[in-house]
């Protein structure tokens, strides 16, 4: 038995150093002309949180969630924001990035000649792709918590929340990629990513839309992660934040292994 298992273990902790080892290779690739487009990642979402959330917000006053929880115009906004910021960061890895390194840069021609497999290639640059992401949740809840949009205790545990949606649209972007045949192909991904940003409850409630429409909006990833934030920080309670984290992990692991077979195809054949 324990011979049988020991290998296993093996093989992961190995397959666990050369993902990582892909991800160092991000690290030190980093130059400091890069590290302002790293801010600028985060700067987008707060100019927006700030424009409309509190500019906006002025004129609107209060909203009454769903459960009854009433909140800011800008701590409805805010959630949003977070979510969408995690998003950006991770698609901003794993698509543009991600698809220069693949197809042109041929990066991964190179690093397919090592043990590393296209699966570990694909764990890594979700991994880096996290770590941008999960930069720019942290540093947009110290600014939520900062404004009293929510509370430091909210704020903790809606952390590992943004890291999910980072994970998972960042996997969901990664997959997206290796269908991509040039860089033209990348204004549809755009235009999509910009409606999903505009119609995922990020400006008003979901229940405001036609029953079609809202039925659409509420099956769309960005929603989920909306969903999933918007509940944790404006603490609503209840249990229905489960079904954002189960959704969003499917969405992870489809993407995940979608990329890493489609990387094997594209890189091998």
């Amino acid at each position: 038995m324990v011979s049988l298992v020991l290998p296993r273990l093996v093989d992961v902790s190995a397959a666990s150093r050369r993902s990582a080892s892909v991800t160092e290779r991000n690290v030190a690739a980093l130059k400091s002309v890069y590290w302002l487009l790293l801010v600028s990642g985060f700067v987008e979402p707060l100019l927006y949180l700030l424009s409309i959330g509190v500019g906006v917000g002025a004129l609107i006053g209060d909203l009454t969630l769903p459960g009854g929880t009433v909140v800011s115009y800008a701590a409805f906004v805010a959630p949003a924001m977070l979510a969408s910021s995690a998003m950006t960061g991770a698609l901003a890895e794993t698509t543009f990035n991600f698809f220069g390194k693949m197809k042109y840069m041929k990066l991964y021609d190179g690093v397919i000649a090592t043990p590393v497999q296209p699966f570990e290639i694909a764990l890594g640059e979700l991994a880096w792709a996290m770590l941008r992401g999960s930069a720019y949740s942290a540093a947009f809840l110290v600014v939520m918590v900062v404004m009293d949009l929510t509370t430091p205790v909210s704020a903790l545990a809606a952390f590992p929340a943004a890291v999910l949606v980072g994970f998972t649209f960042g996997a969901l972007g990664m997959a997206i990629s290796t269908f991509m045949r040039s860089w033209q192909d990348f204004d549809l991904m755009s235009s999509g990513q910009f409606v999903l940003f505009l119609f995922s409850g990020t400006f008003v409630p979901a229940e405001a839309y036609p029953t079609v429409l809202r039925w659409l909006v509420e099956v769309t990833p960005l929603y989920r992660a909306v969903h999933l934030i918007r509940g944790l920080t404006a603490d609503t309670g209840g249990w229905s934040w489960t079904i954002d984290v189960f959704y969003l992990l499917a969405v992870l692991a489809a993407g995940l292994l979608v990329a890493s077979r489609r990387m094997s195809r594209l890189l091998y054949e």
